[in-house]
């Protein structure tokens, strides 16, 4: 790529072309398969400065990604020569204990919100990696395993601060742009860069637990369609889980949010399973728990993953699951959903999948790009394998942007969606995401 020339604007942060210091460092993203290089990776300090990134990428015509957390595994945050919009400057977190809410900056870390909210004792939704953004997570639904206790991490944003296509820098919640408010719970990265989150926080302690036992998965059938059958009417601190690691055992077991002596007979449910081949039961911190999958070479490893939401599981869709120890290379998790997450209406937010009971994800991560299509051709067909009682995928699951699989992520919401898009970014601008055309 030839040498980009200086942009036509003064930034108060940082602008990085091939060549400058830093500058593939800035554009790796934790998907090692990506590898683009943007004519500029704008390190924005303000809103201002994303104003004026937006600005001058539609004055230029080139195209823009946004950077939070950059856990996107398909990668959208690096845009092939346009400019990448990067907000891990932005990354402050304020609490205010007394009226329970946050104020999180669009490149924070999950990590950084949960050590700020918990010295009070308070948490909302977050992921169950440390170092995902919230921006990514929140727009596109946001998974945790304070979930099925307090809904998802959309249901709990109160208000965003964002820069729509047209450079302007407006608020929204339900008494200001409430299409907008709406759209942007659930709806991706369609509608603009927000630059802050406003976030309910809730009364959850400090404390956690976590039990799993490891079983032969060639034996377990009848252990999993047990623990599963009562997983989404369990209590709801409770997450239910289960995995297969190829050519290893199916893990089963259930991670609490609260006091650990309360999920006692949780625990002796899981050890009545069976003889485990290796049992752990865990009483830890919140903010342990939430760091506990950081992996130190999270970044950069290649990777691909199939994702499935699922109202039931029935035998042979279990037997489906199982397969996945016979594979060669990657795992498959089950998650529960139910509880708070279906209890909101499945049109208050752009998140339509309310009646989803469990999300499925079959991945790999490997190395040599020689690999690419042996493994990224199992995953695929491993999922295939439980398509038939899929009803709909997650959005911030979506490897692939084909128009099929961005409909099932949007589901019944689908259709306002493209009328909201047409509203506030009529010409795409932020098209590189599971992209909602305009109307």
């Amino acid at each position: 790529m030839p040498a980009a020339a200086a942009l036509p604007v003064a930034f108060t942060g940082e602008v990085l072309v091939p060549g400058s210091p830093g500058y593939d460092e800035a554009r790796a993203v934790w998907n090692g398969a990506v590898d683009r290089r943007p004519a500029y990776v704008v390190r924005c300090a303000d809103p201002q400065d994303v104003r004026a990134a937006v600005t001058v990428a539609r004055r230029l015509g080139l195209p823009i990604g946004v950077r939070g957390g950059g856990h996107s595994a398909a990668g959208h945050a690096v845009p092939d020569g346009g400019l990448m919009i990067d907000l891990s400057r932005m990354a402050g977190v304020v609490v205010d204990p007394a009226a329970r809410t946050a104020q999180v900056q669009g490149g924070a870390l999950l990590g950084a919100m949960d050590a700020a909210t918990q010295p009070f004792g308070l948490a909302t939704t977050a992921g169950i990696v440390s170092h995902t953004g919230i921006g990514g997570l929140a727009l596109g639904g946001g998974v945790g395993w304070l979930a099925r206790q307090l809904g998802l991490l959309c249901d709990n944003v109160v208000g965003f601060e964002v820069v729509t296509a047209a450079g302007e820098l407006v608020r929204a919640s339900a008494d200001e742009h409430p299409d907008l408010f709406w759209a942007l719970r659930g709806g991706g990265g369609n509608f603009g860069v927000v630059t802050r989150f406003d976030v309910a926080l809730h009364d959850v302690g400090t404390q956690a637990l976590s039990a799993e036992v490891d079983l032969r998965a060639a034996d377990g059938f009848g252990a999993l369609q047990e623990w599963l059958g009562g997983a989404v009417d369990a209590p709801r601190p409770a997450t239910f889980h289960a995995e297969v690691l190829a050519g290893g055992p199916l893990t089963l077991g259930f991670v609490w949010v609260g006091p650990p002596d309360a999920a006692d007979p949780l625990v002796a449910r899981l050890d009545a399973l069976g003889t485990p081949l290796t049992r752990r039961v865990e009483p830890l911190s919140y903010l342990d728990l939430q760091r506990r999958f950081d992996l130190p070479t999270a970044h950069g490893r290649r990777r691909y993953a199939k994702s499935h939401l699922l109202a039931e599981l029935p035998d042979a869709a279990l037997t489906a699951f199982l397969a996945h120890a016979d594979a060669e290379v990657g795992a498959a998790s089950l998650m529960t959903y139910g509880g708070a997450i279906a209890d909101v209406d499945p049109a208050a937010t752009a998140f339509p999948h309310r009646g989803a009971r469990f999300e499925y994800d079959a991945g790999a991560a490997w190395d040599d790009p020689a690999d690419d299509e042996r493994h990224v051709g199992t995953c695929r067909a491993l999922a295939a394998g439980l398509g038939p009682w899929s009803t709909g995928v997650y959005v911030n699951a979506v490897a692939e942007s084909e128009d099929a699989e961005v409909r099932r992520a949007y589901g019944s919401s689908y259709a306002r969606l493209r009328a909201v898009k047409s509203q506030w970014d009529p010409d795409n601008v932020f098209a590189l995401n599971a992209n909602i055309p305009p109307a």
